[in-house]
């Protein structure tokens, strides 16, 4: 089993998102600790979803070309697991047996596959627990990120 948190669209999202300032601090502090630890864990569906989303849905949208600079920077300083079939076939099972959405199930599914043991995300229940892999919120007023490293 990994140490590696599988970190989420949205958190990668609010490191550049001006519009929730409070949201962009933390998500700063977090993938930075992340990265001096070497903790960090993305997949290719996140990295995807990260360049569309902070293209087209940001108040203040980066332009393709700064997005790329930004996914070409994460590819060296991220560990990153690809989407295979068996990561979607397991998805598909996560949204039959416990009625996730497709695209949270494919998170879920990477991190039980490849065996991560945290999902850092506001999409799930923070706390809650699925088949070994634990979801936790970094931006619950519960959390501490000194508690983390």
């Amino acid at each position: 089993m990994s140490d590696r948190r599988l970190v989420d669209t949205n958190i990668l999202v609010y490191a550049y998102d001006r519009a929730e300032p409070e949201k962009q601090q933390q998500a700063i502090a977090l993938l930075d600790q992340l990265v001096q630890h070497d903790l960090g864990a993305l997949t290719t569906q996140i990295l995807a979803e990260f360049f569309v989303t902070v293209t087209r849905k940001l108040a203040a949208p980066l332009s393709p070309a700064d997005a790329y600079t930004r996914i070409e920077h994460l590819l060296v300083a991220w560990m990153v697991y690809e989407t295979s079939g068996l990561v979607v076939l397991e998805a598909a099972r996560g949204v039959r047996d416990y009625q996730l959405s497709f695209w949270d199930a494919q998170i879920w599914a990477t991190a039980r596959l490849y065996q991560l043991p945290v999902v850092l995300s506001e999409d799930f229940s923070s706390g809650s627990s699925l088949e070994g892999v634990r979801f936790v919120n970094p931006f619950d007023p519960a959390f501490q990120l000194d508690d983390w490293f």
